[in-house]
């Protein structure tokens, strides 16, 4: 009897050469597009400067070494979170920094006069909320160009620092000391602190709204085109000033993260915080003109500024100016590489 079977097809050189060609271009494809390009340039020179340090410095391969790029950064990663917000729709924040030392001034002076932390850190929340709200109408109704609505919100905040006291106020409360030394242990010696948990959960939720609600879709379609969005029946006004509400909140959270950390408010408390929060947010692949990014993107760009501080501090013979001066190089490189990559897709 003749077998109906047949045979097994056998794949040339030829097939196999199409598959990988096709890797090959969805690969190039991802690296030229505005919107992943500019991210996998970020992971990459993240993993080229952690290697590099490990292969220069003993112990820099070690995974408390990547926790503490987290613990320390905790309130930087929360500050892109709502920054990024503001960058996907086109807009700026510059009152950021302002934000977070008001935050530490409010903390630090309520806790001194008795008041429990559980009603502190509400109305540092509900206080810093209100003030993005008023950026966001001063931007919505009035027309005022973002960068001038929020430098005059810096100024306010500021302003206010020194109003609250002209000196550093260090907070005292055993219960806000206590929660702010806890270290939470993951097993082999590894720990983190609750401001880390706080950071993760602000991101997660932030991921979750971008890209599972309307909302989220409503801050891309503002980037991409604002009478596009209109046009299409979006709240483009409701969605610009929640936005603020939003970074406003951010600023609130990462204030309280940083008292944490420094245990006292005083009225110079980052300055130029601002400054470092856009430029995370950029290194991590979001567009300057909106309608392009990733919250975890603006994480991996905060994660880079944080190993170049750790590679000069394992370094020890550079000064901390080196910092900005890398930063500044980084900036400049991810702004011309957004610049090609959008002037090619046009």
């Amino acid at each position: 009897m003749t077998a109906l079977i047949s045979p097994p097809v056998q794949r040339g050189p030829g097939n196999q050469g199409s598959a990988g060609s096709r890797v090959g271009a969805r690969v190039r494809d991802a690296f030229t597009s505005p919107k992943y390009g500019p991210v996998l340039v970020t992971a990459i020179l993240f993993l080229a400067v952690f290697i590099g340090g490990g292969i220069r410095y003993p112990g820099f391969f070690s995974g408390q070494v990547l926790l503490n790029l987290l613990v320390d950064n905790s309130y930087l990663i929360v500050l892109a979170v709502g920054m990024t917000f503001v960058i996907l729709t086109g807009g700026i924040d510059l009152s950021v920094g302002a934000v977070v030392a008001l935050s530490t001034m409010i903390a630090a002076s309520l806790l001194q006069s008795g008041w429990p932390p559980a009603a502190v850190i509400p109305l540092i929340l509900v206080l810093t909320s209100i003030l993005g709200l008023l950026v966001g109408l001063m931007i919505h109704v009035f027309k005022v160009q973002p960068f001038i609505a929020t430098l005059a919100a810096m100024f306010l905040a500021r302003g206010l620092c020194y109003v609250i006291s002209q000196n550093s106020i260090s907070i005292t409360d055993p219960s806000f000391i206590a929660l702010a030394v806890t270290r939470i242990p993951l097993g082999g010696g590894l720990s983190i602190t609750p401001s880390v948990l706080i950071a993760v959960l602000v991101v997660v939720v932030a991921v979750w709204v971008l890209h599972r609600t309307r909302f989220g879709r409503t801050v891309y379609a503002i980037g991409g085109g604002e009478q596009s969005g209109m046009l299409m029946g979006l709240p483009v006004a409701r969605t610009k000033v929640l936005v603020y509400v939003i970074s406003g909140f951010c600023s609130g959270v990462a204030g309280v993260l940083f008292t944490f950390y420094t245990l006292s408010g005083y009225p110079l408390t980052a300055i130029g915080t601002e400054l470092d929060a856009i430029a995370a947010v950029v290194i991590g692949g979001t567009l300057l003109a909106g309608g392009y990014g990733f919250v975890l993107g603006s994480v991996l760009g905060v994660l880079v500024l944080g190993i170049i501080q750790t590679i000069i501090t394992f370094e020890g013979t550079l000064s901390s100016w080196w910092t900005k001066i890398f930063i500044g190089a980084l900036l400049l490189v991810f702004i011309i590489l957004q610049r090609l990559l959008t002037s090619r897709r046009r």
